[in-house]
């Protein structure tokens, strides 16, 4: 089940996909302790934060991969 999490403090490395323009509509990943993954706005340090299982990430990733969600 995907949370939104209160941002926290820092002790995230955020990463922006090298396919990002610079059009400022990102999203920036970081990995949790446990494997799994936080996503953010890259627009927003401060706002809310989606985090993701291992299961939920590896779903995600494996429908992106496939072409699941288009172009």
């Amino acid at each position: 089940m995907t949370n939104k999490i209160p941002n926290p403090t820092g002790n995230l490395s955020w990463v922006r996909s090298s396919y990002s323009g610079n059009n400022g509509n990102c999203v920036e990943v970081a990995s949790l302790p446990g494997g799994g993954r936080a996503v953010r706005d890259s627009k927003d340090h401060g706002g809310p934060i989606l985090s993701f299982t291992v299961g939920e990430w590896a779903a995600f990733v494996n429908c992106a991969r496939g072409g699941e969600f288009g172009n």
